[in-house]
């Protein structure tokens, strides 16, 4: 484990977790001020359920089956305490902040 492999997870995890946050109509409200249309609820859902198999996905290539699971949850723990903080605190950061992690995540990934 590297943490360049951390950083790759924690990436993906956060986008992740940030699309199905967006894709709930009561933190879409919160976070971007307009309610989500029904396709753009459906998008969201299916981008971020992607981004956390991604998320997953990379942990097992970076650490293999016997660390990758235990780093995966690892990582989707501190990337939904990051989320609730935003979300909590600064809401208007959320999406910006989901936008940074991709190039992060690529960075990451093409140094793991």
């Amino acid at each position: 484990m590297t943490a360049t492999a951390v950083i790759l997870t924690i990436a993906l995890s956060f986008s992740g977790l940030a699309a199905l946050c967006l894709a709930m109509d009561r933190h879409h409200r919160a976070i971007l001020r307009v309610p989500p249309s029904r396709l753009r609820a459906r998008t969201l859902r299916v981008t971020g359920w992607a981004g956390l198999a991604a998320s997953f996905a990379a942990a097992i290539l970076t650490a293999d089956w016997n660390f990758g699971p235990v780093q995966w949850l690892g990582s989707l723990t501190g990337a939904a305490l990051i989320l609730v903080g935003l979300v909590s605190y600064r809401p208007g950061w959320v999406r910006p902040a989901a936008i940074l992690a991709l190039p992060l995540a690529v960075a990451a990934a093409l140094l793991a």
